[in-house]
């Protein structure tokens, strides 16, 4: 990899002749692979060892080289998500400084590493809404949120700018924000191609710019987790300064991150440095470097609203809790449902505690929401373009009712509901590409494949074949014959 002669530069001037060439050394060599289990789908992981987990996040494992993981079942089943590990220090934040239920929102979230990962250590009773403003990657993000299964997620497709209009509603803002990409150079070769010093300083104002539209939606005492995967201070510690000074911003250190990890500090010089704690230790951010950390570069601090008047903290720093307040409204069903009232009782058996939720149908659609948050969803949907709330559970195929693949995919399936048909690898792989299945000795009617006891999805048997009910533009896309692929 030719590195460009500006950034080489950069580094030997920021980081010192001798580790600089660590570093670049370091850039030549292959990345790491890791993964992150969603521990409410996923079976019992015997493939991974406790010594290849990720050790600022209790799910993440390296995986050693790279597989071919659009030929493993239980990825498209939601059972663990290809995420790099420095990015996993995510966990290690949340569990620290998120104890009781919050909304939060991943402004920049697709293609959803961070967000299933939220989605995944938040405490029960959050909401999270999942952005992103790019339509493409928007649909990305749908599909990513759809397969780890969880209800209380919304999924929107905006401008960080349309954030304005949502004064002070969330608790937890995480912003991974769009950058120079210098921390991916030897996992994606695009980003040495468009990297430059105008680049550099075009993201370091578009994030600025995504900050300021950001910050009043969020509460007072709130927290903004910031992130980029670059290396220069431009886009880090520069960004995190002027968050301080001209938002008001207070910079928090992450508790109880251990030596052995080797994440470094601010790397501004210590002239420049900012003594914000009482002790004088300098701005708490913190950076993997490739060099040091098992992983691939990445930046992060945290931040605090200062309290105002509507002091809202959800948060562990020693503050009282506030309830939230407001009358609870029920959504409006925006379509007349074609289920007559006996229809919509049975296809509530197919749902986990159906009363939680609030019921609805937009075209050709039946979908659920957590009834605790229908006021806070109305709002979202006034504000911001939403793309998913909740699960879609059936949809209206001419004359049928059927599930949704996305009930499938759900943590709010009713497993008992349908009856059950284990398929083995390449039964699995054919599934996934849409091919037509041939189930001998099933009963007839709508049956839930499953993968290793995991969910796959639904299908129609009319006895000679069944009818393959998995997205059409989800599917294994690939004739290749790919031996087993086990990652768990």
């Amino acid at each position: 990899m030719d590195l460009p002669d500006s950034f080489l530069a950069d580094m030997s001037a920021l980081l010192g002749e001798a580790e600089s060439a660590d570093l670049f050394a370091a850039l030549q060599e292959k990345p790491l692979t890791s993964v992150r289990l969603n521990r409410l789908k996923c079976p019992p992981p015997t493939m991974l060892e406790e010594q290849m987990r990720v050790p600022w996040c209790e799910s993440g494992y390296y995986v050693g080289l790279r597989p071919v993981f659009t030929f493993d079942p239980l990825f498209h089943a939601g059972c663990y998500y290809v995420q790099e590990a420095s990015s996993m220090f995510v966990a290690h934040v949340v569990k620290h400084y998120v104890t009781a239920p919050v909304v939060t929102l991943d402004l920049c979230a697709a293609p959803g590493g961070k967000s299933t990962l939220l989605r995944s250590l938040l405490p029960e009773g959050s909401l999270l809404v999942a952005n992103e403003v790019v339509r493409n990657r928007a649909q990305v993000l749908v599909e990513n949120m759809t397969k780890w299964g969880h209800p209380d997620v919304v999924v929107t497709n905006s401008d960080p700018e349309a954030f304005h209009s949502l004064p002070a509603f969330f608790d937890v803002v995480l912003t991974d924000a769009p950058c120079s990409g210098e921390g991916m150079f030897r996992k994606e070769p695009a980003a040495v191609e468009e990297w430059s010093p105008e680049n550099v300083k075009q993201c370091q104002e578009r994030q600025r710019r995504i900050m300021t539209d950001v910050w009043p939606s969020l509460k007072p005492g709130g927290l903004l987790i910031y992130s980029t995967c670059t290396y220069n201070i431009k886009e880090n510690e520069e960004n995190v300064r002027w968050m301080c000074s001209e938002l008001g911003a207070e910079p928090l250190p992450v508790p109880e991150v251990n030596p052995a990890w080797r994440i470094t500090g601010s790397l501004l010089p210590p002239s420049e440095d900012m003594a914000m704690s009482g002790a004088g230790e300098g701005l708490p951010v913190y950076r993997f470097l490739p060099h040091k950390t098992q992983g691939e570069g990445f930046f992060l601090a945290v931040l605090r609203k200062p309290l105002g008047e509507e002091m809202h903290p959800t948060l562990n720093e020693g503050l009282p809790a506030v309830s939230r307040k407001g009358k609870r409204e029920k959504m409006v069903r925006r379509a007349e449902s074609p289920l007559s009232q006996e229809q919509l009782r049975q296809t509530k058996t197919w749902v986990k505690n159906a009363e939680q939720y609030d019921w609805t149908f937009a075209g050709n659609r039946l979908s659920l929401f957590p009834s605790a948050y229908s006021g806070q969803l109305q709002t979202l949907q006034s504000a911001l373009q939403v793309l998913q709330a909740g699960v879609t559970v059936a949809e209206a195929k001419g004359r049928d009712f059927v599930p949704a693949h996305a009930l499938a995919m759900s943590t709010v399936l009713s497993r008992d509901s349908f009856p059950s048909v284990e398929t083995d690898y390449a039964q699995a792989v054919a599934y996934l590409r849409k091919e037509a299945i041939i189930l001998s000795d099933a009963p007839r009617g709508i049956l839930l494949l499953t993968y290793k006891g995991v969910p796959l999805g639904f299908v129609k048997n009319v006895g000679n074949r069944a009818n393959n009910l998995y997205p059409q533009e989800w599917r294994i896309r690939s004739g290749h014959v790919q031996p087993e692929v086990n990652i768990l």
